[in-house]
């Protein structure tokens, strides 16, 4: 990659108010040089290259739009967040060093029980806003800062690698929001999808934001309103369904209104594209610990680790990979 680009070259101003950029936000400082360690981890996560660093701090590298024409629809659109010269070594770079799951688990109404087979593979990190995760990576309480109780959690939260915190401080530098929880989807190939849902937990708060990058491989991204029940006092107008073909590099943020009354997906895909590899991260920020359950049971589970094998070109078990 080349050192030649400027900050003029992928910085615009920002279009609303609301979001502030900090341009001296530095992510090439000497704690970005070590490779991130946790007893939660199954092996270290090794930082990105200083130069990729370097372009990521260019970010936004375009100015946001703003989708707010519809009923309860809050959107600012990136296309795109990650500047051009560095997505596609991030996604290469997140592909390779993560470590994934494929979480299986079952669920149960009524007398019927179900096993769910996650069509993607799914990786988490944080901790909800009652805990925090000390200088030496042990969890205290947020309000006293000493240890937690050991059974506070049924799992076990572990931080943000510094990979993936460096662009949690950029985006909370450019949205204005604040994230305490990071869950990063790989779609291995257009057979991986994800359902319609709405990221509307309690947990979550009345109206959360989240903030959700695209790396790699372009898949649509499409949303539609919940039913809505008939009025007696007028007529609402039905809001069109959207669908925006997010690429490598691209960002949503949703936030107000736009969970409580939207779902969105990533359908299957075939043809262009489809037999390629995208990460999504989304940063998103629990309240209570609940959430931090929720998200560790159906984002790890007790599922085997997989990690990217670049012979094969697919995730792979890591126990094999490490014959363990």
């Amino acid at each position: 990659m080349s050192n030649k680009r400027t900050l003029h070259d992928f910085f615009s101003p920002p279009a609303t108010k609301k979001i502030k950029v900090d341009t001296t936000t530095n992510l090439t400082t000497s704690t970005c040089d070590a490779a991130s360690t946790h007893e939660t981890y199954p092996f270290p996560v090794p930082q990105p290259p200083r130069e990729l660093l370097d372009f990521l701090s260019f970010a936004p590298a375009s100015e946001p739009r703003t989708m707010n024409d519809q009923l309860d629809l809050d959107l600012l659109y990136f296309p795109p967040y990650i500047p051009k010269e560095a997505e596609k070594d991030l996604f290469l770079f997140l592909r390779r060093e993560l470590f994934f799951y494929r979480v299986q688990y079952k669920i149960k109404r009524g007398a019927i029980e179900t096993q769910i087979n996650t069509p993607r593979y799914t990786t988490v990190f944080g901790v909800d806003e009652s805990s925090r995760f000390a200088s030496d990576g042990s969890l205290v309480d947020a309000q006293t800062n000493r240890s937690i109780p050991k059974d506070r959690y049924a799992c076990r939260p572990r931080p943000l690698p510094g990979c993936l915190d460096a662009l949690r401080q950029l985006t909370e530098s450019c949205t204005g929001e604040t994230f305490n929880f990071c869950l990063v989807n790989y779609y291995a190939s257009g057979n991986d999808s994800i359902s319609y849902h709405s990221d509307d937990e309690r947990f979550l708060g009345p109206e959360p934001a989240i903030a959700s990058i695209s790396l790699g491989a372009t898949r649509d991204f499409l949303m539609k309103h919940k039913p809505i029940p008939p009025s007696t006092i007028a007529p609402v107008a039905e809001p069109r369904p959207l669908k925006l073909p997010l690429a490598s590099g691209d960002m949503v943020l949703m936030r107000g209104h736009t969970q409580a009354n939207w779902l969105h997906s990533i359908p299957k895909r075939k043809g262009a594209q489809s037999d390629k590899g995208r990460i999504n991260i989304t940063f998103r920020k629990t309240m209570v610990r609940g959430g931090t359950e929720n998200y560790y049971r159906y984002n790890v589970g007790d599922g085997e680790v997989f990690k990217w094998n670049e012979g094969k070109r697919a995730m792979v078990p890591w126990a094999e990979v490490e014959g363990r």
